[in-house]
C-alpha cells in the first residue's frame, strides 16, 4: 500500500494539481510495478480541498469531509490516467459510488484487480465523514492483505521534531506504534497507527522527493523509518 498526500500532487504550486510531479510519482510506482509487485494506493485531498480546514471555518463537518473525499476521486483519476499513459494497467476504486468514473468498492473483486498485476487507487476514503485518507490506507492495507503501508512523505523519515524548523530534529530509523501515539510523532492520525498496530501492519517513511526512493527501499537501500511492534 502506498500512501501519499494529496499536497504531495502539487509541486511547487500552492494548490492543484502539478502534471509533471503526478508524472514523476507515476514512475516511481512504475518502477516498483516492474518487479512484480502487487500495489495498490490511496492518495490524500488535500491539494484541492481539506474537510478539517473547511470544518474550521465554520463549514458542517460532516459536508465538508465528503467535499475532501470527492477531491481525492480527483486526484486518484489525475494519476489513473499518469499510469495508463505509462502502460500499467490501472483501476480507480471509490467508497463513494459513481459508476461513470470509478467502480464500487468491492473487496474480493478488488483482490482479483492485483492478481492480475493491475494498480488499485482507493479512492474516497472510507466513504464515511469524520474518518482521514490515512485511516482508509490502513483499512484497505489490511483489507487486501498487503505486508506494508508505505507512507510517501517530503521527509526521509519519522523525526522527534520538524526537520524543517529544528536543525537539531533527530530521525528515528526504527520507532513502535506505541511511542507515535505517545510523542504524538504526526506519521498519521491515532486511529490508522492504532488500527495498523492491532494488526501488526509495518508503516515505511519515506521521501517521495528522492530519485528512485520506492523502489530502492524495497531493494534494501535508501532512508527511511520504519513503524512497528
Amino acid at each position: 500500500m502506498l500512501k501519499i498526500s494529496g499536497e504531495a500532487l502539487m509541486g511547487d504550486q500552492g494548490f492543484g494539481l502539478h502534471p509533471p510531479t503526478v508524472q514523476r510519482i507515476a514512475r516511481e510506482v512504475k518502477s516498483v510495478h516492474d518487479l512484480g509487485v502487487e500495489i495498490c494506493m490511496v492518495i490524500g485531498g488535500g491539494n484541492i480541498f481539506r474537510g478539517l480546514s473547511g470544518s474550521a471555518q465554520g463549514m458542517e463537518r460532516a459536508t465538508a469531509d465528503y467535499m475532501g473525499m470527492l477531491a481525492t476521486v480527483m486526484n486518484a483519476l489525475a494519476m489513473q490516467a499518469a499510469l495508463e499513459g505509462l502502460g500499467v494497467f490501472t483501476r480507480v476504486i471509490s467508497a463513494i459510488r459513481m459508476d461513470e468514473v470509478a467502480e464500487p468498492y468491492i473487496r474480493r473483486r478488488a483482490v482479483r484487480h492485483l492478481e492480475k498485476k493491475r494498480v488499485c487507487i482507493f479512492a474516497a476514503g472510507t466513504g464515511n465523514p469524520y474518518f482521514t485518507t490515512d485511516t482508509a490506507a490502513t483499512l484497505r492495507a489490511n483489507e487486501m492483505g498487503c505486508e506494508a503501508i508505505f507512507k510517501g512523505t517530503k521527509v526521509d523519515g519519522v523525526y522527534d521534531k520538524d526537520p524543517a524548523k529544528f536543525d537539531d530534529a533527530k530521525r528515528y530509523d526504527e520507532v513502535s506504534y506505541d511511542d507515535v501515539l505517545a510523542k504524538r510523532l504526526g506519521v498519521m492520525d491515532a486511529s490508522a497507527i492504532a488500527l495498523a498496530r492491532d494488526n501488526n501492519l509495518p508503516i515505511i517513511v519515506f521521501s517521495l522527493d528522492e530519485p528512485g526512493g520506492f523502489r530502492g527501499i524495497l531493494a534494501g537501500r535508501g532512508t527511511y523509518t520504519k513503524v512497528h511492534g
